[in-house]
């Protein structure tokens, strides 16, 4: 059609569940029309060249389809790592100039589909096409927290949709809300479609146990500092022994893939000295195309998005453990992580508490709104409180009728302090954390009741 300017989609994706979740949006009608779809993928492991990117994983091929072609960011960028490197502002239009060339873009208009803005190797990409409008996906739990870093307002504002999954019934995302970015729904039954095609590939329709398994999901949280390597081998040791104490004798372990070996050997050690049966998944499956081979009685895990999927996409029983420590220890307080542990350590039944395990059900939206939209938003401002500065007489509102014994464990004093927010230490008392005459009594008082106790 003579005036005809032909429109490229370019979706950016470093995970086979982001990719799932964009072929689920994809069939649901969520994109607008395009004359052609790429695929841009980006390994984005520690070690890219001996890690396997998600084209290579088991199901891909049939998300493939899909696009018009693959692109490969690794490649376009080497030898430059994809979460490290970001074009100099002044490079721009050469690259730009250079990525239509390679990547047969012509003068078409072009649409980028991203994960994760705040951070490259999408920041990157959409630095690089500085006239696209730009979508966000989000493909977990890190959706309903705020945005992690200030974000450029000439970024920010091409920002025309955030697409993420129903995975909290009721909560309201507060990625990208300082920039009115509106949040839209990739359809359930779309994305379970898009699971149990990956359920029938070869690779993930191997024969599971006998009877339903407790499934025990790793998430390699020293690699992200949030535990050392030997506090996360005692956590999945934990898994098994409270999934044990409930009764699963038959486990099914499925460890991070870039997870260390020797951490599954210590859980098949503990499984051995309990008596239990343990499978170790050493594929790189997704959880949801285990929950639908397995049918596990169980899914435990500590703040794994996986917990979510089982239970509102499945309706499988979980368990978190091991959140409250984490709680108190994460740090700074606007690590990103905090509102994915803060949801599930509000949210679902402790694996030891057997009486709240046997008596959870999934919270409907109305309950999620009464009960978790308050918690967050009040988190989500004291993590940050200038992208957010909006939400201030919420968070003051939610702290001054509901900081409790058990609500605490979501915020630190000194932070509220520091936003002069409910629950901040008196002014006449705020010297004492600095004082070092308070802090040398403190310790000789321990010392004391050390050699008292000895």
């Amino acid at each position: 059609m003579p005036g005809h300017v032909r429109t490229t989609q370019i979706f950016l994706a470093s995970t086979l569940y982001g990719t799932a979740t964009i072929a689920a949006a994809i069939d649901a009608g969520c994109f607008r029309p395009a004359d052609r779809r790429l695929l841009l993928v980006s390994n984005n492991a520690a070690t890219p060249e001996t890690t396997p990117g998600l084209d290579e994983m088991p199901g891909f091929a049939l998300l493939r389809g899909r696009f018009d072609g693959v692109l490969s960011w690794n490649e376009t960028i080497a030898p430059f790592h994809p979460g490290s490197w970001a074009p100099r502002p002044e490079d721009a239009p050469l690259w730009e100039r250079q990525l239509r060339q390679v990547w047969e873009l012509g003068d078409d208009r072009v649409e980028l589909i991203v994960e994760s803005l705040q951070v490259s190797p999408a920041l990157s990409v959409v630095q690089l096409f500085p006239g696209a409008p730009v979508e966000v996906y989000a493909d977990g739990l890190m959706s309903y927290g705020p945005t992690r870093n200030k974000l450029d307002p000439l970024i920010g504002t091409r920002v025309r949709g955030l697409l993420h999954l129903d995975l909290v019934p009721g909560l309201r995302p507060l990625l990208l809300s300082e920039f009115g970015v509106e949040p839209r729904l990739v359809p359930t039954d779309a994305f379970t479609k898009v699971l149990a095609e990956l359920a029938g590939t070869e690779a993930a329709s191997a024969p599971g146990p006998a009877e339903p398994p407790a499934l025990l999901l790793g998430q390699y949280l020293s690699a992200l500092s949030l535990l050392t390597p030997q506090e996360e081998e005692e956590l999945h040791v934990r898994m098994v022994r409270g999934a044990h104490a409930l009764g699963h004798h038959h486990l099914v372990f499925k460890p991070h893939p870039s997870a260390p070996a020797r951490w599954s050997r210590l859980v098949e050690e503990e499984a051995e000295r309990l008596g239990a049966e343990l499978t170790v998944v050493d594929s790189p499956v997704l959880a949801e195309v285990l929950y639908q081979r397995l049918r596990p009685a169980l899914v435990a895990g500590c703040f794994s998005t996986g917990l979510f999927t089982a239970a509102m996409l499945y309706g499988i029983p979980v368990a978190r453990t091991g959140t409250e420590p984490l709680l108190d220890r994460l740090a700074p307080y606007q690590n990103s992580n905090r509102v994915p542990l803060t949801i599930v350590d509000a949210l679902l039944p402790d694996l030891s508490d057997e009486p709240a395990l046997s008596g959870w059900v999934p919270p409907t939206g109305e309950q999620v709104r009464e009960s978790l939209t308050g918690l967050v938003t009040a988190v989500g401002f004291a993590m940050q409180p200038q992208i957010l500065a909006g939400l201030r007489p919420a968070a003051e509102h939610y702290l001054a009728r509901h900081l409790d014994a058990h609500t605490w464990r979501y915020f630190k004093r000194r932070r509220l302090t520091s936003l002069g927010l409910p629950g901040a230490v008196p002014a006449q008392l705020a010297f004492i954390p600095r004082s070092p005459a308070v802090r040398r009594v403190v310790r000789r008082a321990r010392h004391l009741k050390r050699a008292a106790l000895g």
